[in-house]
């Protein structure tokens, strides 16, 4: 099982998934150390096809750091927190933390879009 961190400390992971906004965007900032990071890749990729099949569910993309890195990071577009929520906590999804290299870390954070004068729209 992974190791949870919170992204920003002053707002839990739990507290996001009670939020009723949408749509969302799931930032996951995913480590591993080098040796491990094809299993990571493999048990997110089968976590992702468990999630594409969920109500709610819009897109995801899993990008790798650059110049040797082992940090991923996964971005995904829900319609809503409560249908991330909703899949998150599914019997099925909570056995596949199981399958994360124990040293691996995950960090998800839930935002959505705002808009900014001038620059991009909401």
């Amino acid at each position: 099982m992974p190791n949870f961190r919170e992204l920003d400390p002053s707002t839990s992971f739990q507290a996001q998934l009670s939020a009723t906004t949408g749509p969302i965007v799931l930032a996951n900032v995913l480590n591993a150390p080098n040796g491990e990071v094809d299993q990571l890749v493999q048990v997110w990729a089968a976590d992702a096809a468990f999630m594409r099949a969920q109500p709610g569910f819009v897109s995801t993309q899993l990008h790798r750091g650059v110049a040797g890195s082992s940090a991923l990071l996964n971005l995904a577009v829900w319609e809503s927190a409560a249908h991330l929520r909703a899949a998150f906590f599914t019997e099925q999804f909570q056995r596949h933390l199981a399958d994360y290299p124990d040293a691996a870390t995950v960090a998800p954070h839930v935002f959505e879009r705002i808009a900014v004068p001038g620059i991009c729209i909401a």
